[in-house]
């Protein structure tokens, strides 16, 4: 009896779990303008100045480093572009916040770093998009600029 019940407890909870054994994990390209500008978004500190991928900038006055985020949103039941945005704002936050800690102004030369695979772009970030969960990883040089 008890042997049954292991069996069909395990059958059904593989019927279910069966669909996430092989995950999906897109990796996606959304625009970096969009997910800035999301609606309702007043997060963002104008006085930490971002610069992504090879943006041209004013020389840095002085540089603290380069600084590395990872941020992950569920992405259930929601667009992979929604969910992606989230993630890239989240990121991006945290970089700013970073800047003000280390007592710089901008973040420059940031580019996407998702599994360890730059993308640089001045238009767009990527994105890994699953079935529950999307994340976005960034880095950038955080510094001082005129």
């Amino acid at each position: 009896m008890l042997g049954q019940r292991f069996c069909l407890t395990f059958i059904l909870a593989s019927t279910f779990l069966l669909p996430y054994a092989h995950a999906r994990d897109d990796r996606l390209q959304f625009p970096i303008e969009t997910a800035l500008k999301l609606e309702g978004n007043t997060q963002l500190d104008a006085s930490i100045r971002l610069y992504f991928g090879d943006q041209s900038h004013p020389k840095a006055k002085k540089n603290f480093g380069n600084f590395l985020t990872n941020k992950k949103t569920n992405a259930f039941g929601k667009s992979d572009e929604a969910a992606c945005n989230w993630a890239f704002l989240s990121a991006v936050l945290e970089l700013q916040e970073r800047a003000k800690k280390e007592g710089g102004n901008a973040v420059i030369n940031i580019t996407s770093f998702y599994k360890k695979n730059t993308f640089s772009s001045r238009s767009e970030f990527e994105c890994g998009a699953g079935a529950i969960m999307a994340g976005v990883t960034l880095q950038g040089d955080v510094v001082t600029l005129p």
